[in-house]
C-alpha cells in the first residue's frame, strides 16, 4: 500500500495549484473505513473526500487516475463556492 506523502504528492502533481501537503491538502488512511480521507482546506473552508483504496493503487501505479482526478476536482470546486 501506498502512503499518505506519495498520494499527497501525486495529488499535487495533478492539482499544482491546491497548495503545500500538511498545510492545504492533507491525505489519511482511514483504518474504519479502509478508504483514504482527502482533506482540503482554503482558508477558514474545510472539505473532506473519500478515496476507494483501489482507485488510489491504480493511479499510483499510472494505470489510470481519472476517478481520483474527478473527485479532487469536485472538492476543489465545493470549497471555491464557499
Amino acid at each position: 500500500m501506498h502512503d499518505k506523502k506519495e498520494l499527497c504528492e501525486k495529488i499535487r502533481s495533478i492539482y499544482p495549484d491546491i497548495g503545500e501537503c500538511g498545510i492545504d491538502v492533507d491525505v489519511e488512511y482511514d483504518e474504519a473505513k479502509k478508504a483514504w480521507v482527502v482533506d482540503l482546506k482554503k482558508g477558514e473552508q474545510e472539505l473532506k473526500t473519500y478515496l476507494e483504496v483501489q482507485e488510489v493503487y491504480d493511479c499510483m501505479e499510472g494505470k489510470q487516475c481519472v476517478s481520483l482526478g474527478l473527485q479532487i476536482a469536485q472538492l476543489r470546486t465545493n470549497i471555491e463556492k464557499l
